[in-house]
Order: C-alpha cells, then structure tokens, then sequence
C-alpha cells in the first residue's frame, strides 16, 4: 500500500510548486494525543489534545451519543519574535540580584525555552487544544472516537474511552522532562534505567491516566485486602495503534505489582497476543501495593499515554463455542476473572452474519468485550476422540466445527466425502476471535497423502493484527472419495481457551470493503480522492459497483467501480456547491452480482496507518465523515475534455485534454497524476492558458490489455500574493486548485 506520485514537470521550478501544493493538503490538524484519553460516565472534565496544525481549532466531535466536547482553549506556540523576548528577559533578570522572584521567573522562562527546543523537535505534538468533556450518566461505556475541525479542516480520529470506575490523573507529562543520566531527550529516547515520579496513591476500583516520558515510570499505590481478586488491564496501543515515526511504532507497555516491601509479585508486557498487557493477581495478605508501569524500552513522549484499570473486575478469557448460528441462540461457556457467570446466551436471532461483542456484568461494571461470530452455514461440535484417522469425527459439507485445541500437542480430525473435480475450503476463525490458538491445517486422502497445508493465512481486514496467526487452505479433490482434514496448533500448545471455528465447504465467495480516509477535507464544489479496498473471499473476482448512500444534497462519487480481479480503486468525492456548518457523516456502499444474487456490503471507513516506518494497516473506524470548507478565491473550474473511459494501448500513448479558467492573480496552471498503476506515466505537457494537455504513456512490459481503473488528476498554479507594504516585491506561490472528477481508463491492444 506504500503510494507513488508521479507528477507533470513544467520547467524547474515545478518540483518547489509541487511540494507546496501537497503541503497544504496535509495542513489539515492532526491530533497526536489526547490525555486523558477518557472519563467516566456522569462527569465533566477537561482534556489536553496534542498534535500538529490545531492552531485554529474551534470545534470537538465524539462519536456515539451521550458525550459533548466543546473547544476550552487553543494554546498558541511562540512565535520567533516571542522568544527572541524571552531570552532577552532573562539576560535582564541575570544582571539582577538573585531573590526568590527573579529566580522563579528565570526558571518559568528557561522551561518555556526549553517546551519550544522540544517542540521543534517533536513537531508533530508541539501544538496543544484544551477540550471541556461532558458525560451523560447513561452514556455507553467503551471506544469512541474523537476529532477536531479547524479553519483548514477536519482532524483524524483517535481513541476516546467513556469509563465507569473513579479517575486518576496523573498531572500532564511535559516534555523537559529529564531522564536518568542527563539532558531530556525530544523524541523517542532509551534510558539505561527508569525515573519514578512520586507515587499517587488511588483507591480501587479505579481508572489510572498518565503518560511515560523517556526513561518514565509511573507508580501507584492503594490498599487492598486478602482473598481480593486484583485485575489490572492496560491500554496503550489500544489509545493510539501506531506511532507513524517511532520503532517499534507503539508505547508497549509493561505493568508490574509489588508488595509493601517492595517484592514484585507479578509482571507482563502483553497479554497473550495483545500487547497491551494484562495481570491478575489474588491478595494473599492486607495491606499497601504498588503498581508500575513504564514502557518496555523506557522510551517515552507525550504521546505514549495509557489508561489502566484496577480492581476486582470482571474479565473474560475465553469463551465457547467462538460463534453460532444466525437466527438463533446459543449456549456459551465463559471463562475468566471476577465473573458473575460461567454461562450465558447468545440470542442472534435479529443478527447478520458477521461479528458481534459479547460482554457481562458484574453490578453496573462491564468486562471487557469479546468477539462473538455469526453465520449462516450448518453448525456443529467438536467430539472427542478424534485424535487421528482412525478416530475422526465424521462432519456433512457444508458446516463449521466449534472445537478447540483442548491440550498441548493435540489434533482434531475431521473425515468427510468428496467427490472428483469438487473444490474444498478450509477456513479458521481462532486468532481474530481472541483466541490463542496459532492454527495449522493439513488436508489427506484416504491413504494419507497430503494434498494441503497451510499455517498462517494474510487477512488483510484484521486492522491492528500484525500475527496472521489464522490458516485457510483450498483444494479440488482428485478422486470421489473419503478425506481428512487436520488441525493443531503450529506451537503444540493447547488447552480449554483454544477455541476455534472452523468452515469446511465449497467457495463462498463474497467481498468485503474498506474506505480510506475516515476523515475528508474537501472544499465546496471541488473533489477529492478516496480510496476503497476490496478484500475477496473464496475466489471472488467479479467487478463492484459502489455507490452513496443515503447522502446529504450535492455530495456524488466519480469512478465508482472495482474493476474485476482488483483490490483497490481511486476514486473522487465532490462536495456541494455551498459550505456545511458541520461535518457530515457518509457512508459508502459496493453491490456485485454473486452467483445470480446481488451481494451488498458497506465500506468500513478507515484510516491508513504505519509502524515501523514500513508496514501499513487498515485500521477500522466507526464514522465516515466529511467537512465541506469555504471556496477559495480565485478559484479555477477544471473540465475533462474528453470521453470516458479513456482507452489507453499497451505500449502506445493517449493525449487527454482539459479546460481550465483561471482567475485574476493564477497562472501556470500545472498538472499531476496520482498513484497511477506501474507502468501509466506522463511523457508529456503543454501548459496553455486555456486548454491543458496530458499525453499518457502504457509500457507494455508492465501494463495488459484490460487492465482498468481511474485517473486522478490534481491541478495546481502560481498565485501572486500581494505584498503588505509598497515596498515589498510580490511574492509568488503554489496554490491547489483542487482535484478532476475520477476518469476511468482501460488498457487496450
């Protein structure tokens, strides 16, 4: 998913044009933290959001109902001349005697000195917005979603927690902050050994806010009695998923609890495959503990921010089965810490297949949520034994198997008929249910020939999953017959939490949809790009027709289709002709013919985030939202001139027009193409006033007769900007004039 840009270059100075133009698309605010990263229901309280371009922000939304967030304060950096004064002053207070006044005003200004050095350094955090957060008693415990809009747009989402126990806050971590051994470090720094802050003493149960700056450990202590059965759930990565310019790209955390005597009786830096971690621990005596918490590395910044809770709270572990039918209830065995129950029911009776939340309570506490999976398919158990052939458990295709791993180095088997030609699917569902199980599946014939295997199979909708740990293997049988198909643990471990699901079956092919980004800045009348992600199951090649729905007035998409055999498409949102007040919420939907029947599927919107400098994730978000901002003046109407599509042949070249007008004060109006397929380049240009033209060039080493898709074409030109002052020379700068409605294309013979 790593995008290239490949761009028109009208003489030298174009490359400088350029950048400026993709500068101020990214100069939408940016949050990079929010602390606290929740409240608790019932409560009015402020946060601090940290990031980048927030300057202008005026407005808080938080989705889901029952939490208002309005704007407190805007804290604004110094600018140059600012410090200049600053520094100035304490020239002036140092020729001064030395008296408790003069001294604490050197110091005040030296740690305002020192917050501008590190916020340069850490740019994208260096700006800060002051929210008032109001909860509704009733407001639904669990992840929200929060953003800012400013004068230049709509920021991206992040995390916001609505809790139920008493907060804890630690006071805000700044960033002069000195670590162990010398200077505070700007960024992401290691210390050899970590720094306590002093210890904050909490009663339970209890959420704990705070933030690690480098070489940080935050301690926390509080009273507990024997027989208390302690849980303590950490949220980190689960706050902020990715760091974008830090490795390993997230705050892992590492919780540890002592004793009064300062003994560590517990410790963990994850939780099963979770990096968040998670302890429990039963209270053999009364009296004081103490629980720490630091990053793994002792790295630190303000945007490693957690939320901890602590307390004889309910927590599942596991559940079984991992799923059930649609349309129907289901009895589930629970196992876990401080739950009231060991049973419940599922009712799916008005549920689409799909996955749904399971939780119980505990009083009015909630435990954490669990994923529950719905289908359509026939449904059975696993019987033991079924540890090998001689012992398998016979199962009618189609079906899903609830059944786990029950011991280390434990197989189930599973026989079935086939018949010659017929294709088979395997497919579990374990690792993305929360399940510890890292599966592996081997498909033989009657006489224990292998005919598949698989271990860990790419699914690329898991979001923050960065183990594919979940297998699928497929299989056209070779003769008419009986079959057996194996699965264990890639790790021989095992036991009662290694639950799966696993679908034995003929291709059911189906799609399912991802939209990027969840946040668009677009100005009114003009248009911007989007792009969707198609992930295919079971073979699914066909094309996918995608659509607005249920859309405010004005609000169309150009290019809207996948074309068959394509993961992904470019395509263009153009707002309406007139600003919004608000930012609306949109949703996209794809229709394809599967099978004689129309399939439709919502996109999921989501936000594209790195780790490591290198992998990318699509991380699933709830709302689609889209801010329509002021026009700017002089503005520039774009018009493709030409008919759709446009049809390209392989190893030859295809001449596209479009009109522009430009306004007073524009001119060199210049265009770019965006992430266009390998091999589709710019081999030429002119740049008329009136009527632009683009010749695109197909290698036909790289591109194919009947390869599809979309063009998107973005404008820009030179704008001069009025001098303040007589004296002054005019300045000149790249200004973007927007995007052209998506332009179908195909390859040609």
């Amino acid at each position: 998913m790593n995008s290239r840009r490949w761009r028109t270059i009208f003489g030298v100075a174009f490359l400088l044009a350029t950048a400026q133009a993709v500068r101020a698309q990214q100069n939408a605010p940016h949050i990079g933290y929010v602390y606290p990263a929740g409240g608790r229901q019932g409560e009015a309280f402020q946060i601090t959001v940290g990031g980048q371009y927030l300057e202008s922000a005026d407005k808080a939304y938080i989705s889901g109902d029952g939490v208002q967030a309005k704007v407190a304060e805007c804290i604004k950096l110094l600018t140059p001349k600012q410090v200049n004064e600053l520094r100035e002053r304490v020239q002036e207070l140092q020729k001064k005697p030395r008296d408790a006044e003069t001294i604490k005003e050197i110091a005040e200004i030296r740690n305002k000195l020192n917050d501008v050095q590190n916020k340069r350094a850490n740019p994208v955090l260096a700006e800060k917005v002051i929210l008032q957060i109001t909860m509704a008693s009733d407001a639904e415990p669990g992840q929200r979603e929060l953003r800012l809009a400013a004068a230049n747009g709509l920021s991206n989402p992040l995390f916001f927690h609505v809790g139920q126990l008493t907060e804890f806050i630690k006071k805000e971590s700044k960033s002069d902050e000195e670590p162990p051994g010398g200077k505070a470090l700007g960024g992401i720094g290691r210390a050899q050994s970590g720094k306590s802050r002093p210890e904050m003493s909490i009663t339970l149960p209890a959420t704990v806010n705070g933030q690690i700056m480098p070489g940080g450990v935050d301690r926390y202590r509080f009273q507990a009695r024997k027989g208390q059965r302690l849980v303590v759930a950490a949220s980190a990565r689960e706050l902020i998923p990715y760091l974008a310019d830090a490795v390993p790209g997230w705050f892992q955390a590492a919780l540890a609890l002592y004793d009064s005597n300062g003994n560590e009786l517990a410790y963990d830096d994850h939780y099963r495959f979770h990096p968040d971690p998670v302890l429990y621990y039963k209270i053999v005596k009364d009296g004081q503990y103490v629980l720490e918490i630091r990053d793994a590395l002792y790295r630190g910044r303000e945007d490693f921010v957690y939320r901890i809770a602590v307390g004889e709270l309910p927590f599942v572990t596991g559940i079984f089965p991992l799923g059930g039918p649609a349309g129907a209830e289901t009895a589930v065995e629970l196992k876990g810490w401080n739950l009231p129950m060991q049973k419940l029911t599922m009712d799916a009776k008005d549920k689409e297949p799909g996955i749904i939340p399971l939780f119980v309570r505990r009083g009015e506490v909630i435990s954490n949520r669990v994923p529950f999976a719905v289908d359509t398919l026939p449904e059975c158990m696993e019987k033991e034994p079924n540890d090998d052939p001689s012992d398998a458990q016979q199962v009618a295709l189609p079906v899903i198997v609830n059944g786990r791993i029950d011991k280390p180095g434990d197989w189930d088997v599973f026989r079935f008929d086939g018949r010659a030609g017929e294709e088979i699917v395997a497919d579990v569902d374990a690792r993305k249910l929360d399940s510890p199980l890292d599966s592996v599946l081997k498909l033989t014939d009657a006489a224990g020939r292998q005919l598949a295997f698989n271990d860990d199979y790419g699914d690329k909708g898991s979001g923050l999953s960065t183990h594919h740990a979940d297998s699928l293997l497929t299989a056209v049988l070779p003769v008419s017959g009986v079959y057996y198909l194996y699965i264990g643990d890639a790790q021989h471990q095992g036991g009662a939490e290694y639950g799966y699901r696993l679908r034995i079956s003929e291709p059911q092919p189906d799609f399912a949809l991802r939209v990027v980004p969840s946040g668009i800045n677009v100005r009114a009348g003009a248009s911007v790009p989007l792009t969707v992600y198609t992930l295919r199951k079971d073979g699914f090649s066909g094309e996918i027709t995608l659509a607005l729905k249920d859309a405010p007035k004005g609000f169309t998409i150009s290019g809207a289709r996948v074309p068959a055999n394509q993961d992904q498409v470019k395509l263009t949102l153009k707002a309406p002709q007139i600003p919004l007040d608000e930012p609306c919420n949109l949703s996209v939907e794809g229709r394809a013919m599967i099978r004689d029947r129309e399939v439709v599927r919502r996109a999921v919107p989501a936000e594209d985030m790195m780790q490591a400098f290198i992998y990318r994730h699509l991380v699933p978000m709830k709302d689609l939202l889209a801010a329509v901002l002021a026009r700017p003046r002089p503005r520039a109407p774009l018009k493709f001139l030409g008919e759709e599509p446009v049809t390209i042949p392989a190893g030859g070249t295809m001449q596209l027009k479009f009109s522009v007008t430009t306004g007073p004060m524009l001119n060199q109006v210049q265009l770019s193409l965006t992430n266009p397929p390998e091999g589709i380049t710019v081999r030429n240009a002119s740049d008329a006033q009136e009527v632009l033209t683009l010749v695109l060039s197909a290698d036909a080493d790289k591109v194919k007769p009947g390869l599809k898709g979309n063009l998107i074409i973005e404008a820009t030109a030179e704008r001069t900007v009025k001098p303040e002052t007589g004296t002054q020379p005019a300045n000149k700068k790249r200004v973007s004039l927007g995007f052209v409605p998506a332009i179908p294309f195909e390859i040609v013979k």
